[in-house]
């Protein structure tokens, strides 16, 4: 009897050992880590923000700039960022005038604090906000499906290079391209010529050759429109868009070029709007399934890095959901990254009474959050 009580001891003590060493090794890591340790000082609200690029014209949400171009910082604009912090900022053609106003735009948005990731859509060819405004005398490329005809990996690599040398050159982070979709429908009139081509192998390897030009340049790619927007017929800017693929069929094809920007170490992937009803089983957008975002992407493909939504002002997702609707079902399916939602104090706020009422766990907030950190700091970003 003596005997089993003091095995019960041991077992009870060493039980207690491990314990203790485990909560040592998480506080040290929370201790020693740089980006846990900011994110403990966090506010709910304050981490909700960070996983939101908003156009500049929604820092107008408090002042009298609401719908207006915006094309410098104002006071008013301040003041509402330090009320709601959002993660980045994405500039359009609009917000553009000439080399001297976006330089110094683009270092005042870099001035406020906490400092955003500051974002473009600059494609080259049709999509290209800055090449496609003469006062910039850049050269301006006919179109990706052009760029690749030649079957030369090079060629994408040099002008995706020159691409993200004056995109940096111009005080942005991120550029939202390479376009990874396979353009194997005609009637498509969204992608077109914006795809490399409608081989799925020889997307892959242009895919590659951009994303390694951009980061020679120092800047950050974005692969999209995931799980692939070359198959449809309709546009998700304006409306409801489908894949009638499954899942074996995609990955002979559309996640080809994917797998390829995966393995070569993309941070960041887009949604596409479309729905997949032969994959996902539903009509819901790719944007809100937790089927193409969870199971799928970071699952079966084991991506590990950022997932940014498509913009959420686009028709597919305003036809059917609220700002805060939206923001919330993204969030819910695995997106790190909130784009561009119609609403944005309605989004956040949707978010932050989701997590309070327990639709969505903290643990989820928390696990974007880390990784948009983690991209920031890599950006030099963080003070």
């Amino acid at each position: 009897m003596m005997k089993n009580c003091k095995i019960k001891f041991w077992l009870i003590a060493f039980a207690m050992l491990v314990v203790s060493v485990s909560c040592s090794k998480v506080d040290d890591d929370t201790e020693t880590d740089p980006i846990k340790r900011m994110m403990g000082k966090m506010t709910l609200k304050e981490k909700v923000c960070q996983m939101f690029i908003l156009r500049p014209e929604a820092l107008g949400y408090n002042a009298d700039v609401a719908g207006s171009e915006v094309t410098k910082l104002s006071g008013p604009m301040e003041d509402f960022f330090r009320e709601y912090p959002a993660g980045g900022l994405c500039l359009y053609a609009k917000n553009i005038i000439d080399p001297d106003q976006i330089l110094k735009l683009t270092s005042d948005l870099h001035s406020l604090r906490p400092r955003p990731l500051l974002c473009i859509d600059e494609e080259g060819g049709r999509v290209a906000r800055i090449a496609n405004n003469d006062k910039f005398g850049l050269e301006k490329f006919e179109s990706m499906t052009a760029l690749a005809a030649a079957n030369d990996e090079e060629t994408v690599y040099e002008a995706s290079h020159y691409i993200g040398s004056y995109v940096s050159e111009y005080g942005f982070d991120v550029d939202f391209a390479p376009v990874a979709d396979v353009n194997t429908n005609p009637e498509n009139i969204v992608i077109g010529p914006r795809a490399f081509s409608d081989n799925p192998q020889v997307a892959a390897v242009m895919v590659v050759a951009y994303l390694r030009g951009l980061w020679s340049s120092g800047v950050t790619g974005c692969i999209k429109h995931f799980p692939g927007h070359g198959d449809t017929k309709n546009d998700t800017h304006t409306g409801y868009a489908a894949s009638q693929k499954t899942w074996n069929e995609m990955l002979d094809c559309e996640m080809i070029p994917f797998k390829a920007g995966i393995a070569a170490g993309t941070d960041l992937i887009m949604t596409a709007h479309i729905a997949a009803p032969n994959v996902t089983g539903s009509d819901v957008p790719s944007t809100m399934s937790s089927v193409i975002l969870q199971e799928k992407l970071r699952g079966e493909l084991g991506y590990k890095g950022i997932i940014v939504t498509d913009a959420l002002e686009m028709g597919a997702i305003t036809e059917k959901y609220t700002s805060a609707e939206s923001a919330i079902e993204t969030v819910k399916a695995g997106a790190d990254i909130v784009l561009l939602p119609t609403d944005y104090v309605q989004a956040v706020n949707g978010i932050i009474n989701a997590v309070k009422g327990g639709v969505i766990d903290e643990k989820r907030i928390d696990e974007s959050v880390y990784r948009i950190l983690s991209l920031k700091k890599e950006k030099g970003l963080l003070d």
